[in-house]
């Protein structure tokens, strides 16, 4: 019996029960069970705290560039769910989906009769990625790290092209660990033996002898990720900038994803385009084109610009502070407002005290559709904690931003990207 599209998502969405079991046992055993899509692909595997997603989203371009056929992997999605897995920034089509959920279906269900655990959400959905890059033959997988690296489900991969692990910073610290060492030590764990691994650049001191020693282990060659470079210009219209590696100078490289870190995740995809392009087709024009075509949806995403409407995914203390340090570049001059909503076992506190540096005009709002949201007697004691105005419904609170707005204010919405993704589909309908 086949399944529609609807029972596909009903099905995945249904294993959110079995919660997040990390370990490697379950996902080896179901994709043993589907061949091992996994060994015939080419993939590019990519760790961190802070600029995964962005980072993937570079290198994904600059390969499309170069003519190849690439798929995305990425967590979660914004809007909705088939943007999760990508064929040159397509994504999964519903028949697809549900063809291959099917597929995968069967074989938990076999799993399940041999006495193994139930795999999760997120190994079932990974499953069903490796499943339809192989199908459509891809000749290259960019694929995010859901959860730390060492028991993430998309650590089955054995002989990954490259390793990249972006900046590590604190965040899911019940499950990784309260030190900044402890979680790279999670995120090293996608180094394999043999491997090579880019190291983008850090906030804190700490991963950088971790990760080297984590492949002085494993045999695996490390290219640290350098802070040369300069910035030529920065506007709300793009960044500009120069930089120069241990391998060559590059002037006027240009992207459209704003702000100085977006240029340090830029760096990421330099580094591994010099890799790459030692043993693959791909030229200078593949990068600098890539980089200007870059887009990352929810990351300072300008979604009106009369009224200006930014919205960014800011979910942990160190992006709050890189949006803050956007808003002092890109919005000065501007009265700033902020629909703001997170969820409550992040550092909210810390990331709350972080926005009262750029405006006093906030509204607290609740995650929509989110287990690990703050319930309304718990989020309206957040918002008097800090002086901010409560108001329960996300696209109410953005009406009332967008009625006093006026031509030097700026609307912020932030936080969670659960709380992003629909905002953005919400914007989209009155814009």
């Amino acid at each position: 019996m086949s399944m529609t599209y609807e029972e596909a998502l009903e099905y995945i969405h249904g294993t959110y029960k079995f919660g997040v079991k990390l370990g490697l046992e379950n996902i080896k055993r179901l994709l043993e069970l589907m061949g091992n899509p996994q060994k015939d692909l080419k993939i590019i595997h990519v760790a961190g705290t802070n600029g995964k997603g962005s980072t993937c989203a570079f290198i994904n371009q600059v390969l499309i560039e170069a003519g190849y056929k690439v798929g995305l992997y990425t967590s979660p999605y914004l809007e909705f769910f088939n943007e999760r897995m990508k064929i040159n920034n397509i994504p999964i089509s519903n028949d697809e989906l549900a063809r291959i959920t099917k597929f995968v279906k069967d074989k938990v269900e076999l799993m399940i009769a041999q006495g193994f655990n139930h795999p999760t959400e997120f190994e079932i959905v990974t499953a069903i990625a490796f499943e339809y890059f192989k199908r459509m033959n891809v000749d290259f997988v960019v694929l995010e790290v859901g959860l730390g690296g060492r028991f993430d489900a998309t650590n089955v991969v054995e002989t990954p092209e490259l390793c990249i692990i972006t900046s590590i910073g604190y965040d899911h610290m019940d499950i990784l660990g309260q030190t900044i060492e402890q979680i790279a030590y999670e995120k090293a764990g996608i180094i394999k033996e043999g491997s090579t691994v880019i190291l983008g650049l850090q906030r804190y001191k700490e991963p950088t002898a971790v990760i080297s020693n984590v492949c002085k282990q494993k045999n695996a060659k490390l290219i640290e990720v350098k802070s040369d470079y300069k910035i030529i210009s920065n506007t709300l219209d793009g960044v500009v900038f120069d930089c120069i590696t241990p391998r060559g100078i590059y002037k006027n490289l240009e992207i459209k994803l704003l702000g100085e870190h977006q240029v340090e995740n830029a760096l990421n995809c330099v580094y591994a385009f010099e890799y790459l392009s030692e043993r693959f087709n791909i030229g200078i024009d593949a990068l600098v084109v890539g980089l200007l075509n870059t887009k990352w949806n929810g990351r300072f995403e300008i979604i009106s610009k009369a009224p200006l409407v930014i919205l960014d995914g800011a979910h942990n203390v160190d992006g709050m502070k890189a949006l803050v340090e956007n808003c002092k570049q890109y919005l000065k001059g501007k009265k700033i407002s902020i629909v703001v909503g997170v969820l409550k076992d992040k550092e909210y506190q810390s990331m709350l005290s972080l926005i009262k540096e750029i405006t006093s005009d906030v509204i607290f709002t609740l995650v929509p559709y989110q287990k690990r949201a703050f319930s309304t007697t718990e989020a309206k004691e957040v918002a008097m904690n800090y002086q901010f105005k409560f108001i329960e419904d996300f696209r109410e609170a953005i009406n009332i931003s967008l009625e006093k707005a006026k031509e030097d204010s700026a609307i912020l919405i932030c936080g969670s990207l659960y709380l992003v993704g629909p905002a953005r589909t919400y914007l989209k309908s009155i814009f």
